[in-house]
């Protein structure tokens, strides 16, 4: 019990929570005038005036609720704790602060451990003071305790979920990396393997013919800078020390092998224009990859879909990749999943760009954009 009570205190606060949206001003907009239309249409409201300015002056605290909730719990309840002293002892029974209810569940969805259990007390206290002071009977006291439970144990599973959910994306975006940092290693491979050839090409050929090994040591020259970059890159991205499969790495003309008409499903054209020479060995194989990926998620995703298109352009200083289909994408599908989230981590990587989502009319489409020379180390 110690130990769940000190890993609730010492729980850090949600990651990048959001400060104001147009919701948030929304919900203000609403609810001041709601606040005054109430005052102006119930005449048993004890001390209308006082009771709309109280109930105006604490809506304002949904604003910060996400960034500060701990501080807007704290005045809210604070300020309606208080609102019998100031109504000479009249409860406040404004149905409009019944908002002061999200102010809680913002606090254990957003707010740390130790914020959450000090905003909590605070909450307490306030319903315990109104009960010994007469203005709560016992059923209000229970039904108060039963409604800020619930509160609570909405912000609790929202919250629960949204760490759930941020932890896989964590867990795709490490997997893309390991999945990056092998190709690499392939690369890296085959860059000292080429240096090993022509170190010993020019052992041998260096008493007869001197040209011939110094025409080695600049291949040598060369391909070492190419496996230090690529090293570099591989360093920067790898996270996980595992072995990396040595087989050699799939590239862009291979993607001729996804060409054709299956036994089921839609029909795969692929189309590759440009120069293909000279490309980092680490975008030849991202490029494959992600067609492969994206072909996969069309076939399996895609509705009704006759056609997939696989259009490889290689220019000056970058290819480009666009995968698109004649399909109907799943209902209400409109944001990728994590073999999406996957592929932007791969491009992001090698300092390129990934884009996807609904084609006009019909379909969807997946772009990318990688630099020919590969990661910059």
């Amino acid at each position: 019990m110690r130990t769940f009570l000190r890993s609730v205190w010492h729980e850090p606060p949600a990651p990048h929570p959001p400060a104001r949206v147009w919701r948030d001003w929304a919900l203000v907009a609403v609810l001041v005038p709601l606040a005054v239309l109430e005052g102006a249409v119930r005449p048993d409201l004890p001390w209308r005036v006082l009771s709309v300015v109280i109930v105006v002056a604490t809506v304002p605290t949904l604003l910060w609720r996400r960034t500060r909730p701990l501080l807007m719990i704290t005045l809210a309840f604070a300020v309606t704790g208080v609102a019998p002293l100031v109504l000479h002892g009249a409860v406040l029974r404004s149905y409009t602060v019944a908002f002061v209810l999200i102010l809680p569940y913002a606090l254990i969805r957003w707010g740390s451990g130790r914020a959450a259990v000090v905003g909590m007390a605070v909450v307490l206290a306030k319903i315990l003071l109104n009960a010994a002071f007469g203005q709560l009977s016992a059923g209000d006291v229970v039904a108060g305790f039963a409604v800020m439970s619930s509160a609570v144990a909405l912000g609790v599973a929202l919250r629960f979920r949204a760490g759930a959910r941020l932890r896989e994306l964590q867990q795709v975006k490490l997997l893309e990396r390991e999945r990056l940092a092998r190709d690499l290693h392939d690369t890296v491979a085959h860059h000292v393997s080429a240096m090993a050839i022509r170190a010993q090409a020019g052992l041998a050929t260096a008493p007869s013919n001197p040209e011939a090994a110094t025409d080695a040591l600049r291949v040598i020259e060369a391909e070492a800078s190419r496996a230090l970059a690529e090293m570099r890159g591989m360093v920067r991205i790898l996270r996980l020390d595992e072995p990396a499969d040595l087989a050699p790495g799939p590239s862009i003309t291979d993607l001729e092998r996804l060409a054709g008409k299956p036994r089921s499903g839609p029909a795969i054209e692929v189309g590759i224009a440009g120069d293909l020479g000279h490309i980092a060995p680490s975008i030849d194989s991202a490029i494959f990859r992600l067609a492969q990926e994206s072909v996969t998620n069309a076939r399996r995703h895609a509705r009704h879909a006759t056609r997939i298109e696989v259009r490889v352009s290689a220019g000056p200083t970058s290819v480009r990749l666009q995968v698109s289909d004649d399909g109907e994408p799943p209902p209400g599908k409109t944001t990728g999943g994590y073999g999406l989230i996957g592929m932007s981590e791969r491009a992001g990587l090698l300092g390129g760009t990934f884009d996807a989502g609904p084609a006009p009319g019909r379909g969807w489409t997946v772009i990318a954009v990688l630099p020919r020379a590969g990661v910059t180390p």
